[in-house]
């Protein structure tokens, strides 16, 4: 299994490289790390969302539902990652 050291330090790197505006998907994340195949990277996705929630509450990432910032405490449902804007 992967560690939540390689989870948040995959999902920093790719949400840093992102262009302006633009958010990823959590499985996008669990693909880099594990690859292609959905038996693969599936099991990672609940670990990564306990790791994407807590970065949020650092403010180190912005969780996004339907295209705005989400509460990490309170959310469901398809969900998206992007960086801490400062504008």
């Amino acid at each position: 299994m992967v560690d939540k050291d390689t989870l948040e330090q995959t999902a920093l790197r790719l949400i840093t490289a992102l262009p302006v505006g633009k958010t990823l998907a959590p499985a996008d994340i669990a693909q880099e790390i594990a690859g292609k195949a959905s038996d693969q990277w599936g099991p990672l996705m609940q670990p990564l969302r306990r790791v994407a929630v807590r970065l949020a509450k650092e403010g180190r990432l912005v969780i996004y539902r339907k295209g705005r910032p989400a509460d990490p405490d309170d959310f469901k449902g398809v969900y998206r990652l992007g960086p801490v804007r400062m504008d």
